[in-house]
């Protein structure tokens, strides 16, 4: 039995859900045992194993103590990397453009890739959801990052909650503040990894990778996880991450970025043991575990997108990452 959590007090877990006159539902996780509130403080306390889920900054904190000193490197360095590429601004207008528009133009040609795959999102993938949910529906954005996808979806009407493991003001959890003025109430932020989420099962319905599934050390471990918090039927789409029909193909892209980023950064970026890219084998025996029909999306990006592959072959090179919306209804 999972306890439920609402209080006026913690924003993140009571607005963006009360449309519907549920309240999101915390579990631990470390025992995966009730998360509830705590004496006067309203302090979330997991009763039976002791861990306490602070909230700082708007920000729900469940990644355990042994966990963050495991992330700690790929969180320093994967800063170090966001930063030199220039990532973020403080100007609100910034973020309240993606991913249509990036107002600093220091990283355009992926903003136009985000933008266009969350059209095809919009148009291929999402009526469908919403046609089932015509008051709105509770989703998870699953490396949500700097939370656009979280904003788009709650302007339309929907109850996100966000997930990462960024938590600072210019590329992750914290750059939501951001929205809190359009949306008028701020978001339900956790940070978490996508192994082990904070919530009770059955109680989303649309869980999403937001360019983020590839960064999973084992793929079965974290669609699992994803699935143990879908509500049947739900649906779960894997969006933007780099798709190879041959391993061979993903392994040279590994090795190609490891090296490009000891030259640059002085680092490997081999700090956890991501698995990095998708192929059609890794997709087929996650369908078979989890009873799942993946059906494909691909979004146009333009010409010179298209004609990476040829390219590639023409001037002898590996064969470049393909991005779809990889996406199943589940439990129908």
């Amino acid at each position: 039995m999972t306890s439920t959590i609402a209080n006026s007090a913690r924003p993140w877990v009571d607005a963006p859900t009360s449309a519907t006159g549920t309240r999101l539902k915390l579990r631990c996780p470390v025992c995966a045992a009730d998360v509830s509130r705590c004496g006067d403080s309203g302090q979330l306390l997991c009763t039976a194993c002791g861990f306490f889920m602070e909230e700082t900054e708007g920000i729900a904190r469940a990644l355990v103590p042994e966990r963050y000193s495991y992330f700690s490197r790929f969180i320093r360095e994967y800063e170090m990397v966001r930063t030199a590429e220039g990532r973020g601004t403080t100007s609100a207008d910034y973020y309240l453009e993606l991913p249509f528009k990036d107002m600093t133009g220091r990283n355009s040609w992926q903003w136009k890739i985000r933008a266009r795959s969350y059209r095809a999102f919009g148009k291929r993938i999402l009526p469908a959801i919403e046609n089932r949910h015509p008051l709105g529906f509770e989703m998870l954005d699953l490396g949500a990052g700097n939370c656009w996808l979280s904003f788009r979806m709650a302007l339309r009407g929907h109850r996100p909650v966000a997930v990462d493991l960024l938590d600072n003001a210019f590329d992750g959890l914290a750059a939501a503040r951001h929205y809190q003025a359009t949306l008028g109430y701020p978001m339900p932020l956790f940070q978490a990894e996508m192994d082990r989420l904070p919530f009770a099962s059955a109680q989303f319905d649309l869980a999403i990778f937001n360019a983020s599934f590839h960064y999973s050390t084992d793929y079965h471990a974290t669609l699992r996880e994803a699935l143990r918090c879908l509500r049947r039927p739900g649906y779960v789409v894997i969006a933007d991450s780099p798709f190879y029909e041959r391993e061979v193909s993903g392994k040279d892209m590994i090795r190609e970025k490891h090296e490009s980023f000891e030259r640059q950064y002085g680092f490997r970026s081999d700090a956890i043991p991501s698995l990095e890219y998708i192929t059609p084998e890794v997709l087929t025996q996650l369908a078979r575990e989890f009873n799942l029909t993946w059906k494909f999306t691909k979004p146009w990006y333009g010409i010179n997108w298209a004609l990476r592959p040829l390219k590639a072959r023409l001037q002898s090179r590996r064969t470049p990452s393909q991005f779809f919306l990889i996406w199943a209804e589940v439990g129908q």
